[in-house]
């Protein structure tokens, strides 16, 4: 991805020199390993796998940093500004206005409006606050666990989750999660699918303008995007960690789902067909 002479956001906290209180609450049955390794789906219902006990004080303190996760600071910065951009016109040709989300990086834990999280919880999107969370070493995770390298990987990432942010300020967010609290774990699951695959559509989306805006895009990126949302398939991680695939518990779709709407999101850049929740997705 070209990043050259492109701006980078004011939008970024960072607390990689805090640290909060609290303990990580991980409901029973799977196990914390295998349950840390399906949050790296991406883009999970927080509330799910986070604390969500009241908020703790956090402490500053001294960290190191290497000039390798200052570059990946910086780049996350520029991709994060380009979301701005790019759905600040889109909002913008809809009259509309579109007010950001914050970037919060942190190392090993942190606490938001959504509860207390730990690095293993994987990036996700609080809609309590309108901030994305990320560990940067998620990154090296994703590279060494399951393969997926490049920098669009992590440009799509960071993409999916602002893809939540779009959702919770068009209203879809909150009018899913109401719905699926009236459903069962099996139907709510189903429809958390639909909600995932939408933020992948709206990842591709993005991909779609800032290539027009910033000819951004190098030969291979939209490869490494799709191999990144193709790895984190509900039936590939599965199948690699539980070694069997249980489709009533998938809640972001199969490698096949994800890559599939992420395509038609960058291939049409029209939000109308990004409509997950009537497509047939199977």
């Amino acid at each position: 991805m070209r990043t050259e002479g492109r701006r980078t956001s004011n939008n970024i906290e960072d607390r990689r020199g805090m640290r909060s209180g609290g303990k990580m609450a991980v409901g029973g049955g799977i196990g914390a390993v295998v349950i840390a390794l399906i949050i790296l789906l991406l883009g999970g219902d927080p509330s799910s796998f986070i604390n969500t006990s009241p908020a703790v004080p956090t402490e500053s303190g001294e960290f190191t940093s290497t000039p390798a996760e200052e570059e990946m600071v910086n780049f996350v910065s520029v991709v994060l500004a380009g979301t701005e951009d790019v759905w600040g016109r889109v909002f913008q040709q809809s009259n509309m206005t579109y007010q950001p989300p914050v970037l919060v990086l942190f190392r090993d834990q942190v606490q938001s409006a959504c509860g207390f999280a730990t690095a293993a919880s994987g990036p996700f999107y609080c809609p309590g606050d309108n901030k994305v969370y990320i560990d940067l070493a998620f990154f090296d995770d994703l590279k060494a666990n399951l393969g997926v390298n490049g920098d669009f990987a992590i440009a799509y990432v960071l993409a999916h989750e602002v893809g939540h942010h779009v959702q919770n300020l068009l209203g879809i967010l909150g009018d899913v999660n109401n719905q699926r609290s009236r459903m069962s774990e099996v139907n709510a699951n189903r429809l958390l699918v639909r909600l995932e695959l939408q933020a992948d559509f709206l990842a591709g989306m993005w991909a779609h303008y800032d290539q027009k805006m910033f000819n951004s895009l190098e030969a291979g990126d939209i490869e490494e995007a799709m191999n990144a949302a193709a790895s984190v398939g509900d039936d590939v991680l599965m199948k690699k960690y539980q070694g069997r695939v249980v489709p009533d518990a998938f809640t972001h779709g199969t490698a096949a789902q994800r890559k599939d709407w992420f395509r038609r999101g960058y291939t049409s850049g029209d939000f109308d067909q990004g409509d997950t929740f009537n497509a047939n997705i199977n």
